[in-house]
């Protein structure tokens, strides 16, 4: 299927890399790792607990993660444990699944304007370092979200 004029534009206004990571949410990641292991496994598994911007106010929240492989495309699974996220509103919705995209990049707050511009808003962000930063951002009408990931290295 080949993109269409205004996907185009888009991607050149973003100068996008490729995609590096499916992020999915689910209610259990226990049942999600079992279900997903001959597609994606083996799982490296993770807990996560820190205060980030959420709709423009602080919250803490609590996140297990694991991460599986699919060539070089990640899939993440994520189950949220206590506070506020993206991740407890989409379940809360009733919604479970895929979540969202991620572009590592080398700049977040630079990423963040360019989307702007295109009708994106920033939902989710925290910079934990000066070389660690990450967003998820939205765009009205659209259920699928995008990630920008700042950092150096690997987790």
């Amino acid at each position: 299927m080949e993109l269409t004029d205004r996907q185009k534009d888009l991607q050149k206004q973003l100068d996008l890399p490729q995609i590096d990571q499916i992020g999915m949410v689910v209610p259990d990641i226990q049942a999600a790792m079992a279900d997903y292991a001959p597609l994606f496994g083996p799982w490296m598994e993770m807990e996560n607990e820190f205060d980030a911007e959420y709709r423009g106010q602080q919250h803490h929240c609590k996140i297990k993660m694991a991460f599986g492989k699919t060539g070089d495309l990640e899939i993440e699974l994520i189950e949220p444990v206590e506070g506020v996220s993206p991740h407890t509103e989409f379940l809360d919705s009733g919604r479970s699944g895929m979540h969202h995209i991620r572009y590592r990049v080398d700049d977040v707050e630079t990423r963040m304007a360019m989307a702007r511009e295109i009708g994106y808003e920033v939902i989710w962000y925290k910079r934990f370092s000066e070389d660690m930063a990450f967003c998820y951002m939205e765009k009205p009408g659209d259920p699928l979200m995008i990630e920008f990931l700042q950092m150096q290295g690997g987790y």
